[in-house]
């Protein structure tokens, strides 16, 4: 009866056998439309995841450059000037009187490694052995 090309069936058991085998068929093709319908579904709910934590992720390498890029500026600000006496504390503001807005050069500020500004040799330990013997 579906078969184009061939003579329509007559015959109920016949009809009723090939219905039989299309409806099997078609369950078949279902069953596997729901299968992979149930997979795709996992598979999205498992992106959806992974997106949310590359997006915490991003946010938080993006947070971390940003802590970065600001001690980066901080620590490329000159580290010899300090600006006026007056934005800084009493204790060091007595040490130098200036009265514009210029930078003062100031040394001996506390936190500032002095070792930078010495010549390599005299920084150097690997002979202190030798030059100072310990005292005993």
């Amino acid at each position: 009866m579906l078969e184009p090309g061939r003579p329509p069936k007559t015959d109920k058991a016949t009809i009723l056998s090939d219905v039989v085998r299309m409806m099997e068929q078609l369950r078949t093709e279902a069953q596997k439309l729901k299968q992979s319908t149930e997979d795709l579904q996992e598979k999205i709910k498992e992106l959806k995841a992974e997106k949310n934590e590359l997006r915490d992720e991003k946010q938080r390498l993006k947070a971390d450059k940003e802590k970065l890029e600001q001690q980066v500026k901080a620590m490329s600000a000159p580290s010899g000037f300090l600006p006026h006496p007056s934005s800084m504390s009493a204790a060091f503001a007595a040490q130098s009187q200036v009265a514009s807005n210029k930078l003062v050069p100031f040394i001996g500020y506390p936190g500032v490694a002095m070792w930078q500004f010495m010549p390599p040799a005299a920084v150097d330990t690997s002979q202190d052995h030798v030059l100072r013997p310990p005292v005993a």
